[in-house]
C-alpha cells in the first residue's frame, strides 16, 4: 500500500522541479519593443524585422522583439520618451526627429550633398556620422547604426518644373527646421502632416504637393492622388538604429557584443535593400501611373547651396560632416 504513495510523491517533486525550471527560464526571457514610423512595406520595417529575427536567434530565444510600424507606439517624440524610460528598448528614428535632441543630425538633410542612396550610405562610416550616434547617449539612447530610405523628391497635383512652380504651394514636409528653410527658400509653404493624412489632404486639395521618398510613395500610393513626380533628388533620408541606454546599461558585455553584431549585419543588409529599392520603386511608381516631370534641377541646386551654407556655418559637426561626406 505504501508503494503508490512513494511513486506519487516522487512524481510531485519532479513536477515541481520542472515548473521551477520553466519559471526561471521565463523570467530570464526578454520581451522587447521596437518602434518606427513607416509602413510595413518600407525598408526600415524590413530592417526592423531582420533585427528581431536575428536577435531572437542569436540569443537562443531569450530576446523576442515585437516590431510596431506606423507610429503604433506613438510619434517619434513619444517613442524617444519611452526609450529614455526603458519602456521601449529599440527603435529606428529619423535623423530629422533626432535632430530635436542632437542638432548635428541636421547635417544628413543638407540639400544636394549626395548623388544617390549608395552615396549616402557611404557617409555613414565617416567620423562625423559616428560622432552623431555617440552624442545620443546624453539623451538616453545608444546609437548603433543607420538605415536609409530613398532620396527625396516632389510629388504634386500639378507638374513642378522649377522652384517657381512651387510659389505659395502647400507641400507636406518633414517637421524639421532645415526642411522648412529648404521649402521656404523655394517659395513653397511647408506643412507638417502625419503620413496617414497625406492622401486625403491631396484628394481635398488641402495639399498641393508632397516631399517624399519613393519607398513611402509606392507603399502608400500617394501618386494615385498626385500623379506628377519631379525627381529633384534634393536630400537623403536616413534614420538611426538606436537602443535604450537604460536597457543597454543593464546588459552584460556579452549581450552588448551580440546586439552590436546583429545590428551591424542588419545595417549592412539594409543599405543594400535601400539602394535596390530606390531604383525598383521608380519603375513600380511609373508602372502604376506616376508621371515623371522633366525639371530644371540646376535651379533647385542653386537654392540648396544657400541652405547648406547657413547650416554648415552654424554648427562645427555639421560642417565636418559635409566636408567628410563630399570629399571621400
Amino acid at each position: 500500500m505504501k508503494t503508490p504513495f512513494r511513486l506519487t510523491l516522487k512524481t510531485l517533486i519532479t513536477a515541481c522541479a520542472c515548473l521551477l525550471t520553466l519559471g526561471s527560464g521565463t523570467a530570464s526571457a526578454q520581451s522587447l519593443k521596437l518602434g518606427h514610423i513607416t509602413p510595413p512595406s518600407h525598408v526600415w520595417h524590413q530592417v526592423s524585422e531582420k533585427i528581431a529575427t536575428d536577435l531572437e536567434k542569436a540569443s537562443g530565444g531569450k530576446m523576442k522583439t515585437a516590431v510596431s510600424p506606423l507610429q503604433k507606439l506613438g510619434n517619434e517624440a513619444q517613442m524617444i520618451n519611452l526609450m529614455q524610460s526603458g519602456a521601449m528598448q529599440l527603435g529606428i528614428f529619423t535623423v530629422g526627429g533626432l535632430s530635436n535632441r542632437e542638432e548635428s543630425f541636421l547635417a544628413w538633410s543638407l540639400p544636394y550633398t549626395f548623388d544617390d542612396v549608395a552615396d549616402a550610405t557611404r557617409a555613414a562610416s565617416t567620423p562625423a556620422a559616428k560622432e552623431m550616434l555617440k552624442r545620443l547617449e546624453a539623451h538616453g539612447m545608444v546609437g548603433l547604426g543607420y538605415a536609409f530610405a530613398g532620396m527625396r523628391h516632389v510629388l504634386s497635383l500639378e507638374p513642378v518644373k522649377s522652384p517657381k512652380d512651387l510659389a505659395n504651394k502647400k507641400i507636406r514636409s518633414f517637421p524639421s527646421p532645415i526642411y522648412n528653410d529648404w521649402w521656404n527658400a523655394n517659395g513653397a509653404a511647408p506643412t507638417a502632416l502625419p503620413l496617414s493624412e497625406v492622401a486625403p489632404s491631396l484628394t481635398t486639395r488641402l495639399l498641393d504637393a508632397v516631399d517624399v521618398d519613393l519607398d513611402a510613395l509606392v507603399g502608400l500610393k500617394f501618386h494615385q492622388q498626385a500623379p506628377n513626380l519631379t525627381m529633384t533628388n534634393h536630400m537623403a533620408f536616413p534614420a538611426a538604429i538606436v537602443v535604450s541606454k537604460k536597457w543597454w546599461d543593464a546588459r552584460s558585455e556579452a549581450d552588448r557584443e551580440m546586439i552590436r553584431k546583429v545590428i551591424a549585419e542588419a545595417e549592412a543588409w539594409g543599405f543594400q535593400q535601400a539602394i535596390a529599392a530606390d531604383s525598383g520603386n521608380l519603375e513600380k511608381a511609373k508602372a502604376d501611373g506616376a508621371k515623371v516631370v522633366e525639371a530644371d534641377i540646376a535651379a533647385f541646386q542653386a537654392v540648396g547651396g544657400k541652405v547648406r551654407d547657413k547650416y554648415t556655418a552654424s554648427n562645427p559637426l555639421i560642417a565636418d560632416f559635409y566636408k567628410q561626406a563630399t570629399t571621400r
